[in-house]
């Protein structure tokens, strides 16, 4: 007798068997299961569960792998479970403990009956089923791609099903919330537009309801390029229909409070989309952001546009969180203003502030009143100024975050940035006119870079510019010459004043936050870790952590990603002339942390090859760097830190720390190799070369002019190559370095073959072979070996390759050298690709991928993933060539920009091949 078998699959997949669980791990076995269980009791044919289980991705033997999953089936539910037929195989398991199978009964069920409750019942049962969407961990294209959304489609029917027979029933009310859940989640299907329109008019929401249909109609005609259907179109005409209600015995007052809106807003079309999800899923919104961004411009201006959604009113008060002159203002009093607004006699007001708030409370309960609190210092004195009905919506500005609010008011939150270039720009053209722009247009695009896209700036620029024809040119030389200072945007009004609107944030700091600030301010790169900030500020990573969220919650500091924290270049211009000239030893502290984790970072991504070890100054010990463990943890630190260690470099150069230059150059560039970045290489090595000529230090000075001309190489400057080769040569020489020689030999060597001088390239890889056999390093030894066979290669001279790339082989074992080992493959594979033994090819190509992947040398991958293709395509298989093909394509999108050369297979340009494995 079988074991009864339970499987459910609305949502995670979940089997038992004889009532306990049991756990299936492999993803076609899970696969396998789904499949027959929607079919449970009838026949699967082999050729049905082949294409649920691979897709176009097929095995070489399709049935035989069917029957070794079927065999695995049988052996983790029980032999007689499972029966094969003469086309293909049959689950024995009753409907109902298949979960799918039990839904789509119910539902049947459900049509078949005539009385509603039954009919609600059977819905209600069905829906119950469901915990997360179908097959959620199942992974099968044709279950995913075509099963589901079938299943959903009925799910969502079967749910409007319900909701319909709960209207009847008599409950609209209670049904508003689960419909604009409904409709958010599905903000274009009109029959769940139809139930909640009609759920409003049913509450007595008539004006909302019709709010809602001009909504969903926007939508409509925005994404869909359509009108609403009949459906909604027949709701909509019933409302219009409607006669309006009764007059009011006694008119209550409407306040009308909101300041004027701003005539010339622009963009925000982001922020106004939240803040209208806002309204419709919260009593509470805010909106928070650093000084000057335009948080109040952008409130005010929402409050317009949704008005008439408010009939009951509009409260508006300015509470003065940061104003430079007078206190904040008290809740009391702004209660006593609401209160005055809406003409409640003097003598009715409760003398204590108790009181006043609960009279405050009940004036607004039962109506649609919008009350905005612009500019509030925190969520303490928002909150008592909170409105007790769900039919009022709040809205504060703040540059506080208001978390507050949020954790006990369930506010939505929205956090305004910085606006986009092009909104930017527009600003600036509504303010000075488009005549002016379009005959400046490159003035006008560095007025906005230079005023850091923050609103304000660009206001009080556009404004000093507007109706003066000889200005602009000229405030913005004064900008340029201000190198990013705030003199510029100094105004006799403190509330256009940046330094003034800048310091009412950093006044409310505690002391050690604004002394992070400041130091924050004068920091190379864009942005800055928790552990740099502790550097940085020589405290420890916990308080320096709380530190930064108080500059967070203030909007001075933004954690742009998470660990990661900026400020705009207006803040950052703000920061540094508070902490003026004593930053000096700060950032030397956070230049021995960057040297120190950048020479640990690198020391796990070296090869063998690699035998210089640069000394650091005694001040990067390594007891400052950020503790990182293994290759994985190196390279996601370079990853973060790219950006911010290119200008340390430029800054370490160009403060006095030419050590500190050079040396971080030569251990990111190690990184930066990996990535396939020669153009950030030549940019470190430049301004570290420039460096290091002070220190006299005719080593590191070797060092860099190689680097910069393996860089150049591959940037195709082959003059700048070739000088800062020969140079590195002559230094080498001098201090009689034989493996300095013979690296840069080899780079020599890259040089020529990329100008198509295979010769002189060979040339200059037996003179490197020749000197590691000198030095007797087996690793550079077999890396010389490699590049003599690439070279060969180059002449057409495979089986010579062979040769070579084979002693490299024979000379690499024993040494663990992973990445001279994958680059040999790599040559392997390209010369028996062009002698025509393309499957040989392709065994090469796929050792030295396995290679480059547990190095993650995601650059070499792709260089190699583009040979492959062009081997399995000329082997015939289209299917591996295309799949080879789109990893690349996602190994360049994952690297962040195109190589300076792209990975191009040997099929197309041989003679300027990019740069291979193991090259360096």
């Amino acid at each position: 007798m079988s074991t009864p078998v339970e499987i459910d699959l609305l949502g995670p997949m979940r089997l038992r068997a004889g009532g306990r669980p049991v756990e299936v791990t492999t993803g076609r076995l899970r696969a396998l299961i789904a499949v027959l269980a929607l079919s449970a009791g009838r026949t699967v044919t082999v050729q049905q569960l082949v294409a649920a289980l691979w897709s176009d991705a097929l095995p070489a033997n399709p049935r035989r792998s069917v029957q070794t999953y079927v065999t695995r089936l049988r052996t983790l539910l029980g032999a007689d479970l499972i029966e094969t037929s003469a086309t293909g195989y049959v689950l024995h398991a009753d409907e109902a403990a298949v979960d799918v199978l039990r839904f789509e009964r119910l539902l049947e069920r459900a049509d078949g009956n005539a009385d509603p409750l039954r009919q609600r019942a059977c819905l209600a049962e069905a829906l119950e089923l469901w915990r997360g969407r179908p097959f959620d961990d199942v992974d099968s294209e044709w279950l995913s791609g075509t099963e589901a959304p079938r299943l959903e489609e009925r799910h969502l029917a079967a749910r409007e099903r319900r909701i319909t027979l709960d209207l009847d029933l008599g409950r609209p009310a209670d049904l508003v919330p689960e419909l604009r859940e409904l409709t958010a989640a599905h903000p274009l299907r009109e029959p769940s537009w139809a139930l909640l329109l009609g759920a409003l008019e049913r509450s007595g929401r008539r004006a909302e309801a019709l709010v809602q249909y001009e909504r969903v109609r926007a939508r409509l005609v925005t994404e869909l390029g359509t009108d609403p259907g009949p459906q909604l179109q027949a709701v909509y005409a019933r409302l219009l229909a409607e006669p309006p209600p009764q007059t009011r015995t006694s008119a209550r007052p409407v306040p009308r409070q909101l300041p004027a809106d701003v005539p010339d807003f622009v963009g925000r079309a982001d922020a106004l989309a939240l803040l209208d999800h806002a309204a419709t899923t919260a009593p509470v919104a805010t909106v928070s952001g650093t000084a000057g961004v335009g948080k109040t411009t952008l409130a005010v201006h929402w409050a317009h546009r949704v008005a008439d959604r408010f009939p009951d009113g509009q409260l508006y008060v300015n509470l003065r969180g940061f104003d430079p002159d007078r206190p904040p203002v008290d809740p009391t009093d702004a209660i006593r203003g609401f209160l005055d607004a809406l003409r409640v006699p003097h003598e009715l007001i409760p003398a204590d502030a108790d009181g006043q708030a609960a009279l405050y409370r009940s004036m607004l309960a039962g109506r649609r009143v919008l009350v905005l609190l612009d500019n509030a210092r925190d969520a303490r004195q928002a909150r008592p100024l909170l409105p007790g009905s769900a039919d009022c919506l709040t809205l504060v500005t703040s540059r506080d975050q208001l978390i507050g609010l949020t954790a006990t008011a369930g506010a939505r939150a929205v956090t305004l940035d910085l606006p986009p270039a092009a909104d930017a720009r527009e600003l600036v053209t509504r303010r000075i006119g488009g005549d002016r722009v379009a005959a400046e247009p490159d003035t006008v695009d560095e007025l906005v870079t230079l005023c850091a896209r923050l609103p304000l700036a660009l206001a009080v620029a556009a404004a000093r510019v507007a109706g003066q024809p000889e200005s602009l040119e000229y405030l913005v030389a004064q900008l340029r010459a201000a190198s990013g200072g705030l003199e510029a945007f100094a105004a006799d009004d403190a509330t256009i004043d940046l330094r003034s609107v800048f310091s009412w944030s950093y006044d409310g700091l505690s002391g050690p936050a604004a002394r992070l600030f400041r130091l924050v301010g004068s920091t190379p790169g864009p942005d800055i870790g928790a552990p740099a900030a502790a550097a940085l500020a020589d405290q420890d990573a916990d308080t320096v952590r709380s530190l930064l969220g108080e500059l967070t919650r203030a909007h001075l500091l933004t954690e742009h990603t998470p660990g990661r924290w900026s400020a705009h270049d207006l803040l950052r211009a703000y920061a540094r002339e508070l902490a003026g000239p004593g930053s000096r030893p700060a950032l030397g502290r956070l230049l021995d942390h960057y040297l120190a984790t950048a020479l640990l970072a690198s020391g796990f991504l070296r090869s063998d090859r690699e035998t210089f070890e640069p000394q650091p100054p005694p001040s990067a010990a390594p007891d400052v760097a950020e503790p990182l463990r293994g290759a994985d943890a190196a390279r996601a630190w370079f990853a973060a830190e790219r950006r911010t260690l290119l200008a340390a470099v430029d800054a370490a150069a160009d403060r006095g720390y030419p050590v500190h230059a050079w040396q971080l150059a030569w251990a990111h560039t190690i990184d930066l190799d990996w990535r396939g970045r020669w153009r950030d290489i030549a940019r470190v090595n430049g301004s570290a070369l420039l460096a290091v000529r002070e220190l006299d230090d005719t080593e590191a000075e070797a060092h860099l002019h190689r680097l910069l001309g393996r860089a150049h190489g591959y940037l195709d400057r082959h003059d700048d190559a070739r000088a800062h080769l020969e140079r590195a040569l002559e230094l080498y020489a001098a201090r009689g370095d034989l493996v300095g020689q013979a690296r840069t030999q080899r780079s020599l060597g890259v040089v020529k073959e990329r100008t198509g001088r295979h010769e002189e390239s060979l040339d200059h890889d037996l003179a490197a072979l020749e000197l590691f056999r000198r030095i007797g390093q087996p690793a550079g030894l077999a890396g010389a070996l490699n590049a003599v066979g690439w070279a060969h290669a180059m002449l057409g001279r495979y089986q010579r390759t062979l040769e070579f790339a084979g002693q490299a082989l024979t000379a690499l074992q024993g040494l663990d050298d992973r990445l001279a080992e994958a680059a040999t493959w790599d040559t392997l594979g390209f010369a028996h690709h062009r002698l025509g033994a393309y499957d040989r090819a392709v065994d090469c190509f796929e050792h030295a991928l396995d290679l480059l992947r547990e190095l993650g040398g995601l650059y070499y991958e792709v260089v190699t993933l583009r040979k492959l293709a062009d081997s399995h395509e000329a082997a015939g298989d289209d299917t591996a060539a295309r799949r080879a093909r789109d990893l690349a394509d996602a190994g360049l999108a994952e690297l962040g920009e195109l190589p300076a050369t792209a990975p191009g297979g040997p099929a197309a340009r041989p003679e300027r091949q990019p740069a291979r494995p193991g090259s360096r």
